[in-house]
């Protein structure tokens, strides 16, 4: 007999409500949530397929423990005793930098990603975190931390309401949106269009999103930070800022009119291959706009100036008077936010804290470029890289020379990996944690209601019990950091019940909260919920900014509340949060941070060098996500293909059939793959997309494997860096190509 139940999307950014019709523990069929607050209803072929990627018959089942050099399956208490037993002893002789966490991207798009890491981190008490946010978003990060304070306070575009968007680097009717959590972000551009609004989309490629655009300015990749210093130049020479309410919170508007002066649209127009005229008419039209935002991601960040580019997005809202205003850019408030208290000064936030050992990379919001982590393996002495710990990650793909990480990950003393697929990175752990699949757990998006376009909030438990053998993701996180703590063998409650007394102690001595002066002890009696991490939402619930702070609000947020609306409580559209979200030494917006002025310099020699006569650029697929879903036939065809697409006059020139091999060189070595001849991209740039190349002995992905394509990250050593976030260059880096017979 058949039966529905609803489960938020957990595969990109959306966050989609989905509607589940089951027969037993198994999905037959997945559909929009037509009553769902957020997404209305709306799908995309990966939510579609969620059925598909429940039952992936290539999902571990049981643990792997390595056994002779063999991985093996093995028994849940073997394999905690395994990591119990062989990592401590590394810990305790070379100290705790001997240890480095790994985590991946779909870390956020789970209830443990999200609860659990900063336990682990704290009982490991290792510097040495790489994550992916430096293949992908550090940039924004490090730039709101130098503008706001706070790392974490990102404004997103106000799509319900503004009239003229300004987008870069990003494709949300391929990608749904980045930093911007929207359903349905092509519908949202459509409306934009609809009542009369302008859309401008700059990239390389004549995408999908610049096909529906007013505007497609065909840019040459990783020249975003020169074209948007450009439009803030004109901005300060017409007299066309107005910043409005935000003047009086702003540092340094002077200061950064005189180090924009000489990035004028001449200046710039030759490396960005953009005409003088056009870049007058963008900051025109920007300024002219009654309402207006500038989005930029993926694209303008993985370049040689991301943190510069990102920075220079929030300058234009700064400049135009759109920042935190409706129709513009706004900071959304998520119901796990802290509770809003009073502004004023705060900490700031600093970079280069500490270094990496090996090529001394400063570290970002308490992280380490990825690309480091091989040299921080191999290379011998205090402080080496012996163990790793990797959370839903795979690195041998998604970072740069995999070939190379492939061999550092292979001479570890001791590595543990949890994943639900034995991939190219937890094919080398020891010990292999699989979490079970989505319909067997409960979700909450602490992260991306944070980036979210309207304030609401939504969770949904398990659609289906726990299959025997099969262990809840936040218990294998919570056994882990017992493991690693020294506590192996306590209730993994153990771990919710120290965060949620830590939280009280703070809350409660705090003269801000709801609860201060109260008796700790009580109040975490009091909490609800089946499980710990359940107990932990409840907290964050009830004390955040809609909350009733155990009491203090009738009507105030409580997971029983949630609970009882199991489409969502719409919590409203976004509302102009400033001065409270500053975290600045100031107290005010600092328009023109130290580290931003002291990279400007290298920002400017870039006007002077010679454009490659061939960059590349990623690409994304609707039906993929990063290296995550290509072994789901359902999304592994159509457009999803891994090819390198040219324009025609480039493949005549480089004699280059449609369908031909090509080789593919750059700094770290070469790959090769079929061409694509199509003026969708523009002269001298091919695109390759990222999360391909699944041809690794010992994996297990029969369907990838079949459709395996190439890794274009195989062709980076690492070396290119945007230098303030640690990033990596995946975008905009040069390229030769010969034909292969």
């Amino acid at each position: 007999m058949s039966r529905t139940a609803l489960r938020i999307c957990p595969l990109c950014e959306a966050t989609c409500g989905l509607s589940l019709t089951l027969e037993g523990s198994r999905i037959t069929g997945a559909r929009g949530d037509a009553d769902d607050v957020f997404s209305q209803g709306f799908i995309c072929p990966k939510g579609a397929s969620l059925g598909d990627v429940d039952s992936d018959p290539d999902r571990l089942t049981t643990p792997l423990v390595r056994r002779d050099g063999v991985l093996e399956p093995a028994g849940w208490a073997e394999a905690f005793d395994t990591i119990a037993a062989r990592l401590r002893p590394i810990v305790e002789r070379h100290g705790p930098d001997a240890v480095g966490v790994v985590l991946g991207n779909p870390n956020v798009h789970t209830m443990a990603g999200a609860l659990y890491p900063t336990a682990l981190l704290r009982a490991l008490g290792t510097h040495n975190l790489f994550t992916a946010s430096t293949l992908d978003q550090m940039p924004k990060h490090v730039s709101s931390g130098l503008l706001y304070g706070d790392p974490l306070a990102i404004p997103v575009p106000d799509l319900d309401h503004t009239g003229h968007l300004l987008l870069l680097g990003a494709n949300p009717l391929e990608s749904n949106g980045s930093l911007c959590t929207a359903p349905d972000f092509p519908g949202k551009l459509k409306a934009l269009r609809r009542r009369g609004g302008t859309l401008t989309v700059v990239d390389p490629r004549r995408t999908r999103t610049a096909k529906l655009a007013d505007r497609h300015v065909a840019i040459r990749p990783g020249t975003d930070a020169l074209l948007l210093a450009s439009i803030a130049q004109v901005l300060f020479e017409e007299k066309l800022t107005a910043p409005g309410d935000l003047a009086e919170q702003l540092e340094g508007f002077d200061e950064l009119a005189h180090k924009l002066r000489e990035f004028t649209p001449e200046a710039v127009a030759a490396a960005c291959d953009v005409e003088p005229a056009d870049i007058r008419v963008m900051a025109r039209e920007l300024a002219a706009a009654p309402t207006a935002a500038v989005y930029g991601r993926i694209g303008s960040c993985t370049v040689e100036h991301g943190t510069l580019a990102s920075w220079l997005v929030d300058v234009l809202n700064v400049l135009t008077g759109n920042l935190d205003r409706p129709g513009g850019a706004l900071f959304p408030l998520s119901a796990t936010d802290r509770a809003p208290r009073p502004a004023g000064p705060g900490k700031g936030f600093a970079l280069g804290r500490w270094h990496s050992r090996v090529a001394r990379h400063p570290e970002a919001k308490s992280e380490l470029p990825i690309a480091a982590l091989a040299e921080e393996i191999e290379t011998p002495g205090e402080g080496q890289i012996r163990a790793v710990i990797a959370c839903a990650a795979n690195p041998v793909l998604s970072a740069p020379d995999g070939d190379r990480l492939d061999r550092a990950l292979a001479g570890l003393d001791f590595m543990v990996s949890i994943d639900p697929y034995l991939n190219e990175t937890s094919l080398h752990a020891d010990v292999v944690l699989p979490p079970p699949p989505p319909s067997q757990s409960a979700h909450f998006d602490f992260t991306f209601n944070a980036f979210a376009v309207r304030n609401q909030v939504r969770y949904t438990r398990a659609a289906v019990p726990l299959a025997e053998g099969r262990m809840d993701e936040c218990e294998i996180h919570a056994r882990l950091v017992l493991a690693v703590s020294g506590m192996h063998g306590a209730a993994p409650a153990a771990v919710d019940t120290m965060v949620i007394d830590r939280t009280l102690a703070a809350a409660v001595a705090d003269p801000h909260s709801a609860v201060h002066g109260q008796d700790a002890k009580a109040l975490a009696a009091r909490l609800t919920g089946a499980s710990g991490p359940e107990r932990r939402l409840d907290l964050m619930l009830r004390l955040g900014p809609y909350g009733d702070g155990f009491g203090a609000r009738a009507d105030g947020l409580t997971l029983e509340r949630v609970l009882a609306h199991p489409h969502g409580i719409d919590l409203g559209p976004l509302q102009p949060r400033l001065p409270q979200v500053l975290r600045t030494r100031s107290g005010r917006i600092e328009l023109l941070p130290a580290p931003i002025a002291a990279d400007l310099p290298r920002l400017r020699a870039a006007l002077e060098e010679r454009p490659a006569s061939l960059v590349l650029v990623g690409r994304r697929h609707l039906r993929s996500n990063n290296s995550w879903l290509h072994n789901i036939p359902a999304l592994n065809g159509g457009s999803n293909r891994c090819t390198l697409q040219i324009h025609p006059d480039d493949a005549a020139r480089l004699g280059l059939a449609d369908g031909a091999e090509v080789r593919i060189t750059s700094d770290g070595g070469a790959v090769a793959a079929p061409v694509e001849i199509t003026d969708s991209v523009r002269r001298g740039v091919v695109s390759l997309p990222h999360g391909w190349g699944h041809t690794r002995p010992g994996s297990r992905l029969a369907v990838a494997a079949d459709r395996p394509g190439v890794n274009v990250n195989q062709l980076l050593d690492g070396s290119r860096l945007d230098p303030l976030s640690g990033t990596s260059v995946l975008n905009g880096f040069p390229v030769t190509l010969v034909p292969l017979p």
